[in-house]
């Protein structure tokens, strides 16, 4: 065993001493290879693994699989859109090629591993045809958070595999989303009265269980089987039956943006601005992650001799280096869908044609956001419009915070997620508190709005990498050694703000959708 260990280089003994203890089982940071056959953890590589940066610890090898999956999955979208288009072939042809596709990348990727996936989505396709509608969506959501939570625990506390071996869990959290989305949206046209659901819940209602060859390919297929995103049920079905388009055109009313006939937009010039944006993420992901590792957060220079704003702005800056990596994988899993031509969301005001249907997060707004509402709202997009459909909305009581631990406990068993997730509801709760209190006094003049949202975005930006750190460092030292160095500063401001300040009524966000039925009570009111 001890001649599959490949051990990091000598001048990295600092790094990998300080990502001992940043690993919940405390072993060192080692990482596995199997020769025989080419395997790492179960999948098939196609050479040596490549070295990263340091991130997100002294050593990280390039997941060669990841990224050969997802570039060959880019080439077989195109080809799947021109050659196996709707119009040449019947729906049940793209389904099984979308399908037989999808089950060789995991393969390809996780090896057995894999078979976690297969076992999750026959187990829940049991529950889609035994169930009753009532509580098809309680069953699907139960056995498919469990089964992922077993894994999650298995693979890190029972096998000691860490952080640093091939990643099944990935996969099986995507199919996680899709499994619980359909069960509800089959429970919404199944099982609920239409004047109960919402004007959303019931344009997404299934109003026919699917198919095997659906599920399997709804879950399963090529273009978000190894990264999603997440997408709704009907869209994907109009997508393979060739209405996707022309149902998102009609939708915005095509005529009155200016078309004499109905236009058959393309996705090229979409996927060559993201695979663009794909490439510069990847680079500043290779120069900033090692000019600003991580590991620097438990050095200690910054624990005990940074002053506190050195602390302040070197945290914001390596916060910032950890995002490439998101916004590589994200960004060029929605090109993959959108060369397939799954993804169109309609047309903009400027008449231009949008595939964003399926985007994962907005850079732009992220990076310029001046509330950590609106930068949550554009961070993993596909994730909190799952969160919210299946959670925020149908949940009676506690909605934020039950929320937030649905979302720690799809991401996994490492206790600084739950670290990152517990801070993150004191301050969304402070936030809008503070809103909600000072806001309107800074909107009579256009000098005073400007430098509300300078200084709301700086607060933001500090804030939330303060509350991700735990999430990239993920035990419970480095993490409490980080925020004693910071002196729970974002803790106790927040509380004080939720103790303190009033809560005004309209502070309150309203929760629950409409229905056809409240709507008809204040009708009568």
């Amino acid at each position: 065993m001890k001649k599959d260990l490949e051990r990091p280089s000598s001048n990295l003994e600092k790094e990998k001493h300080n990502w001992r203890c940043l690993l919940p089982t405390g072993h060192p940071v080692y990482v596995w290879r199997a020769e025989l056959g080419g395997r790492v953890a179960g999948g098939i590589t196609l050479h040596h693994p490549v070295p990263f940066m340091n991130f997100p610890c002294c050593l990280v090898w390039l997941p060669v699989n990841f990224v050969a999956c997802q570039l060959f999955a880019l080439f077989a979208a195109f080809w799947f859109r021109i050659y196996l288009s709707p119009g040449k072939t019947s729906p049940d042809v793209r389904h099984a090629f979308a399908t037989i596709f999808g089950i060789y990348f995991v393969i390809f990727c996780f090896g057995w591993y894999s078979v976690h996936l297969f076992v999750l989505v026959l187990m829940c396709y049991g529950i889609m045809v035994t169930a009753s509608v009532s509580s098809i969506h309680r069953y699907s959501f139960f056995v498919a958070m469990g089964y992922l939570t077993i894994c999650h625990i298995s693979r890190i506390y029972i096998f000691h595999y860490g952080i640093l071996t091939t990643d099944f869990s990935g996969p099986l959290m995507i199919v996680t989303q899709k499994i619980t989305t359909l069960a509800f949206q089959v429970h919404d046209g199944l099982g609920r009265r239409a004047e109960d659901l919402s004007a959303e819940q019931h344009r997404l209602a299934v109003k026919v269980k699917p198919s095997f060859l659906q599920y399997l390919s709804y879950l399963l297929n090529f273009m978000s089987v190894i990264a999603g995103p997440c997408n709704n049920f009907k869209d994907y079905i109009a997508f393979i039956e060739g209405r996707h388009t022309h149902m998102k055109l009609l939708e915005v009313n095509w005529k009155q943006r200016g078309f004499q006939s109905l236009p058959e937009p393309s996705p090229t010039g979409a996927v060559i601005r993201k695979l663009y944006m794909t490439l510069v993420s990847l680079l500043l992901f290779l120069t900033l992650t090692k000019t600003f590792p991580v590991t620097c957060l438990v050095d200690d220079w910054f624990v005990h001799k940074a002053n506190f704003l050195t602390r302040l702005c070197y945290l914001y800056i390596v916060m910032q280096a950890s995002k490439p990596k998101y916004y590589f994988a994200w960004t060029l899993a929605d090109a993959v869908n959108n060369a397939a031509g799954f993804g169109f969301s309609g047309v903009d005001k400027n008449g231009n044609f949008c595939w964003d249907l399926l985007s994962n997060l907005n850079i732009w707004k992220i990076e310029t956001a001046t509330s950590f509402k609106m930068y949550l709202e554009n961070w993993n997009i596909q994730t909190a419009t799952w969160l919210k459909r299946v959670c925020y909305e149908r949940v009676p009581w506690y909605p934020t915070v039950l929320t937030f631990v649905l979302s720690a406990l799809w991401h996994g068993v490492y206790p600084g997620y739950y670290f990152t997730f517990l801070t993150g509801t004191l301050v969304t709760v402070a936030a809008r508190t503070m809103r909600s209190n000072y806001r309107h006094y800074f909107l009579s003049s256009k000098a005073l709005k400007v430098a509300y949202d300078v200084v709301t975005w700086a607060v933001t930006q500090l804030a939330v990498s303060y509350t991700v750190a735990p999430f990239v460092m993920l035990a419970v030292e480095p993490t409490i050694s980080l925020y004693k160095s910071m002196y729970f500063y974002l803790h106790i401001i927040s509380l004080l703000i939720i103790l303190f300040l009033p809560v005004k009524p309209h502070a309150h966000i309203q929760r629950q959708p409409q229905t056809l039925n409240s709507i008809n009570k204040k009708k009568k009111d």
